[in-house]
């Protein structure tokens, strides 16, 4: 399975300092084995469906999709707990 990135992931990856964006990453590994590694949820009335996961204090929205005919996991966004949601 491939992971893309939005540009909105890209740049809040960036922003961040080196430790947290290794955890980030090892976090969005995870998200690739079977069942998925974390602690993730689905988020409430959003169709089609996208889940977020709990790295600290900090979360990772993405949802599955194709691409191609190709599985993807696409990482919609990356914030602090409190600005995330909005």
């Amino acid at each position: 399975m491939q992971i893309v990135y939005s540009r909105v992931a890209v740049k809040a990856i960036n922003s961040l300092d080196r430790p947290i964006k290794q955890r980030i990453k090892t976090g969005i590994e995870g998200l690739l084995e079977v069942p998925p590694k974390g602690d993730i949820k689905q988020m409430q009335g959003i169709n089609p469906p996208v889940f977020r996961l709990r790295i600290g204090k900090y979360r990772v929205l993405y949802k599955y999709t194709n691409l191609n005919d190709e599985e993807v996991l696409m990482i919609i966004d990356i914030g602090s707990r409190g600005d995330i949601y909005k």
